[in-house]
C-alpha cells in the first residue's frame, strides 16, 4: 500500500471471514470522540483490542493524505432493486458494491416490485442479504402508502414490527398532504422517521434536466428549482403542525439539491423543528453542465465570486453531450446549487451524505436522454467525490467522515448503532489509501449498474479494507 506511514496487510482474506490478529496504522478519524490524528488499531478475532493515538515522534511519518482509517460508512439511501428488477441489481451485488465503497451499513429503499409495503417483502430483502454471505448490515425502509400509490397508509405498525428503520415512498413524493400528515403522526408514535422525496409533480412533469441556461442551450425541458422548494416548504409546514400533537414526529428530507430548499431547512432547524436532511455526492461534486459534456468538478465551474462559468466559453466541454448517465432525480443542478450543498454539509444544515445509489440496466439507460431512467450508480464513487471536495478545500476530512458515519446513523436512530472506534466492540472499519487513484471502469465496479457519468475518470482514494461487524467485507 502506498501512502505515508502505511503498515497494513490486507490480502489473502475471504469475504465473510472473521478478522484475525492484525494491526492497522494510519490517520484515524473518529467522529464519535471528535478526534483525528496518527494512530494504530489492534484487532483480534474481529474485535478491537487496542487503540493507540501516536504522538510525535511515533506518528511523525503518518499524514492525513496517506492511509485513512475511519468507522464503516452508513448509506441512508440505497436502491437494491430486489425483488423485481434483479437485472439492474441484486441484494448480493449491491452489498458487494457497498463494501467496495467502504460502506458497512446500507438502507434499502422500498420502491421494489412488489414494493415494501408488506412485512413479507421486507423479509424477502433481509433473507437475500443473509443468503449473500456479506457481513455488510442491511436495514430497510417500509413504504408510507400502500403500493406507493399515495392513497392509503401502508401498515406502518406491522412494518415497524418487521424491523424497518423508517418510512418512505421514495421515487415519488407523498402526493396527498392529508396522508403525509397522518403518516408523520403515525410514524412519530412508532419512534421512526418519515423520509420524503421532495418534489412537486405538477411543476416537474415532463422535465428532463435542471431548468436554466444549459437546458435552454441543449433544448431540454427544464426542471425548476420551485419543484423542490414548494415540496420542502409543504413538508416543513406539515411537520410544524404535527409536532404540536406528536412531539416524537421526525422528518428527513432526502437528496436535497438546491440552495433555496436548503435555506428553508436551515431556518426550520433554527426554529427547533425535528428535521434532518441529506445531500447526494453527485449534487455536491457535479453540476448541470455535465449534461452538455463538461467533466470538471462543480467548484471548478464557478468564478471567484461564486457565479457559474459558461462551459461553452471556457472550453469545459470535453465529452459528448446528452449522456443519459447524467439523468437523475433530482437533476444535476447549477454549480451555485452544488456549492450551496457543500456549504450546507460543512455548516451542519445537511446532516449526512446519502448516495441515492440507483443502478439501471443498459436497456433503461442507453436511450434518448428524455426517455432514460433517472438515477446514478453511486455507492462505489461516493467517497471519491467527497475526497475531491476535501482536496479542493471545500470540506474538511473530519466533516466528510462524519457525514458518512455518525450523521446518517443519528438520522436513523436507535435501530442502527452509531459508528465509532471503541475498544471491545466488533471492528467496523474502512481503510483507505488516499495517496492512490483508481480509474472508474466497468470491470472495477462490483455493482451491476454501470450508469455513472464518472466512468473513465480517475478518483483518488482506494478502499483497501472494509470490515463489517468483525468480518472481512472487502479487501484489495
Amino acid at each position: 500500500m502506498s501512502g505515508a506511514g502505511a503498515e497494513v496487510a490486507v490480502g489473502g482474506a475471504a469475504v465473510g471471514e472473521l478478522v484475525g490478529s492484525r494491526t492497522v496504522r494510519g490517520w484515524i478519524v473518529d467522529p464519535v470522540s471528535e478526534r483525528e490524528g496518527p494512530g494504530e488499531i489492534r484487532i483480534g478475532d474481529g474485535v478491537i483490542r487496542g487503540l493507540d493515538w501516536l504522538d510525535s515522534p511515533g506518528g511523525a511519518d503518518i499524514r492525513a493524505d496517506g492511509v485513512l482509517i475511519a468507522p464503516g460508512f452508513v448509506d441512508l439511501h440505497t436502491h437494491l432493486r430486489e425483488p423485481g428488477n434483479e437485472d439492474a441489481e441484486t441484494v448480493a451485488s449491491g452489498l458487494a458494491a457497498a463494501a467496495h465503497g467502504g460502506f458497512t451499513t446500507v438502507c434499502a429503499m422500498p420502491n421494489t416490485t412488489p414494493p415494501a409495503d408488506d412485512p413479507a417483502v421486507v423479509g424477502r430483502v433481509q433473507a437475500a442479504a443473509d443468503a449473500s454471505g456479506s457481513p455488510v448490515r442491511l436495514v430497510a425502509y417500509g413504504c408510507v402508502s400502500a403500493a406507493r400509490a399515495g392513497e392509503a397508509l401502508a401498515p406502518l405498525g406491522e412494518l415497524a414490527d418487521a424491523g424497518v428503520v423508517g418510512f418512505s415512498d421514495d421515487g415519488a413524493p407523498v402526493r396527498s398532504a392529508a396522508l403525509f400528515r397522518n403518516a408523520l403522526l403515525y410514524a412519530g408514535s412508532l419512534g421512526l422517521p418519515l423520509v420524503e422525496h421532495a418534489e412537486d409533480p405538477a411543476l416537474t412533469a415532463g422535465a428532463e434536466m435542471h431548468d436554466g441556461y444549459v437546458a435552454t442551450v441543449l433544448g431540454l425541458r427544464g426542471w425548476p428549482v420551485a419543484g423542490e422548494v414548494a415540496a420542502v416548504a409543504r413538508a416543513v409546514a406539515l411537520l410544524e403542525d404535527v409536532v404540536r400533537d406528536e412531539p416524537r414526529a421526525r422528518l428527513h428530507l432526502t437528496h436535497v439539491s438546491t440552495a433555496a430548499a436548503l435555506a428553508i431547512v436551515r431556518d426550520a432547524k433554527a426554529r427547533g423543528l425535528p428535521l434532518t436532511c441529506d445531500v447526494a455526492p453527485h449534487h455536491l461534486a457535479l453540476s448541470d453542465e455535465w449534461v452538455a459534456g463538461s467533466r470538471r468538478w462543480a467548484w471548478e465551474a464557478v468564478d471567484e465570486r461564486g457565479r457559474a462559468r459558461d462551459p461553452w466559453a471556457d472550453g469545459a466541454l470535453t465529452a459528448s453531450p446528452y449522456d443519459p448517465a447524467t439523468r437523475v432525480n433530482p437533476p444535476l443542478r447549477s454549480p451555485e446549487d452544488a456549492i450551496a450543498c457543500l456549504a450546507a454539509l460543512a455548516d451542519g444544515t445537511a446532516d449526512a451524505v446519502a448516495t441515492d445509489h440507483a443502478p439501471h440496466t443498459v436497456v433503461d439507460k442507453d436511450v434518448e436522454y428524455g426517455l432514460a431512467a433517472n438515477g446514478i450508480s453511486g455507492l462505489e464513487t461516493a467517497l471519491g467525490c467527497l475526497l475531491a471536495a476535501v482536496d479542493a478545500g471545500r470540506l474538511t476530512l473530519a466533516r466528510a467522515v462524519e457525514a458518512l458515519t455518525v450523521g446518517p446513523a443519528r438520522v436513523l436512530g436507535a435501530r442502527v448503532p452509531v459508528p465509532g472506534i471503541r475498544v471491545g466492540d466488533p471492528a467496523d472499519l474502512v481503510v483507505v489509501d488516499r495517496g492512490t487513484a483508481w480509474r472508474v471502469e466497468p470491470d472495477a465496479l462490483r455493482s451491476k449498474g454501470m450508469n455513472t457519468p464518472l466512468l473513465r475518470r480517475e478518483l483518488r482514494g482506494v478502499v483497501r479494507l472494509t470490515v463489517a461487524a468483525g468480518r472481512i467485507a472487502y479487501t484489495a
